[in-house]
C-alpha cells in the first residue's frame, strides 16, 4: 500500500474544509491556528499540490482540494462511524446509500417495516447525488439510479416503471389536453439527470419533437413532483416515485397509462465481497420483497391498479423505453 499521509494532516485538511476557516477548525480539534497550518502544509507537501487557496476573504479549496475531500471526507466518516459501533457494542451494522429521490419518496415510507422485521441491525441510510465508493467503505449497498454501467459490482435491478406526463387533475381539464401533441402548447418540466427525457417520449408517441425549452429543469423527482401538483406545467416522471402524489389524487397521468415508456432504472449495487454479510443479505431480500409487492400491488397498490379506469391494460400497451443504453451521468436524483 502506498505511504498514507499522517491522520492528522487529513484530520486538518477535513476540518479546514469543512469550516472553511483555520480559527474554526482549530478550535474543532483543540490545536493553535498555527498548528493547524502547519498541518495542512505538510499535507500539501506530501501530496505535492496546493489544497486550499488563500486570500484577505479568507481560505477555499482549490479544485484538488475539492476532489481529494469528496474522496477522503467519506473515508474519515466511515472510519468514525466504525469506530462508534465498535465502542457502542454494534456488531450488525449496515449502511445504505440510495439515489435522494427514490429514498424519500419510495424506501423512507418503507423503512420501518425493514426495523420491525430486523430490530438486530444497526441500519446507517445516506442520500447523495454521487454513487458511493465501495472501494473507501462508505457504504456496504447502494441503491442506484441510471443506466447500469457498474463493472465489477453486482447489479440487481428492483423494478420495472413506467414513465409518463403527469399533471395536476385541474390543469389537465384547464388545458384540455386530450393528445400528444397537446403537450407542446403548455409548459413542460425537465428532469435533468432521468434516463428517461422529453425527446424520448416525443419519440415514442408523437410524430413531433419535443420542444427545444422547458419552463421549469430540476435535478430531483420530488422537485418536479411538487411543481407539477401546483399546477406549474407537466412532468415526465415514475409511477413508482411517484406512487403517493397519485394515490393522493395531486397528480394524474395526462394522456392515460398506455402512453408510458417502461424501463429499469434502480438497482441495488454492490461488490460481491458484500453479499455474505448477514445484514446485506438481510436487507437485499427485504428489499426485492418490497419491489415485488409494490409491483404486484400487495402491500402497496401500484398506481397501474389505482388508475386501471384510465387505461386498459396499460402492462401490454406501454412501450418498452430503447433508450436503456443511453448513459446521462453518474448522478443520481
Amino acid at each position: 500500500m502506498a505511504a498514507l499521509p499522517p491522520m492528522p494532516n487529513l484530520l486538518a485538511f477535513e476540518a479546514v474544509a469543512r469550516r472553511r476557516s483555520f480559527a474554526l477548525a482549530a478550535a474543532e480539534l483543540h490545536l493553535t491556528a498555527s498548528a493547524i497550518s502547519h498541518q495542512i502544509a505538510r499535507l500539501e507537501t506530501h501530496l505535492a499540490i496546493k489544497l486550499f487557496e488563500r486570500s484577505a476573504h479568507g481560505v477555499r479549496l482549490s479544485s484538488a482540494g475539492e476532489q481529494y475531500l469528496s474522496r477522503v471526507g467519506g473515508a474519515l466518516s466511515a472510519i468514525a462511524a466504525a469506530s462508534d459501533d465498535l465502542r457502542q457494542g454494534v456488531s450488525n451494522s449496515l449502511y445504505v446509500h440510495c439515489s435522494p429521490s427514490l429514498a424519500t419518496l419510495w424506501l423512507m415510507p418503507r423503512l420501518h417495516l425493514f426495523a420491525q422485521a430486523h430490530p438486530e441491525i444497526s441500519l446507517n441510510l445516506s442520500a447523495a447525488h454521487t454513487h458511493s465508493d465501495f472501494a473507501l467503505g462508505q457504504a456496504d449497498l447502494d441503491i442506484r439510479y441510471g443506466v447500469p454501467q457498474w463493472p465489477d459490482l453486482v447489479v440487481e435491478p428492483l423494478f420495472e416503471e413506467c414513465i409518463v406526463p403527469l399533471a395536476s387533475p385541474a390543469f389537465i381539464r384547464a388545458h384540455r389536453l386530450k393528445r400528444p401533441e397537446h403537450l407542446r402548447r403548455v409548459p413542460l418540466s425537465q428532469s435533468n439527470v432521468s434516463v428517461v427525457q422529453w425527446s424520448d417520449w416525443f419519440a415514442a408517441f408523437s410524430d413531433q419533437h419535443a420542444p427545444d425549452r422547458f419552463a421549469l429543469r430540476f435535478d430531483r423527482a420530488h422537485m418536479s413532483f411538487d411543481a407539477a401538483a401546483q399546477g406549474l406545467g407537466v412532468a415526465l416522471e415514475s409511477t413508482t416515485t411517484g406512487s403517493k402524489h397519485l394515490g393522493e389524487g395531486k397528480l394524474r397521468p395526462v394522456l392515460g397509462l398506455d402512453k408510458c415508456l417502461r424501463v429499469e432504472a434502480h438497482f441495488a449495487v454492490y461488490p460481491s465481497r458484500h453479499a455474505s454479510r448477514p445484514p446485506v443479505k438481510a436487507f437485499l431480500a427485504w428489499l426485492h420483497d418490497q419491489a415485488a409487492a409494490f409491483t404486484a400491488g400487495g402491500a402497496s397498490t401500484t398506481p397501474e391498479r389505482a388508475l386501471r379506469a384510465s387505461a386498459a391494460d396499460p402492462a401490454r400497451r406501454a412501450r418498452r423505453s430503447p433508450i436503456r443504453a443511453v448513459s446521462r451521468g453518474s448522478r443520481s436524483r
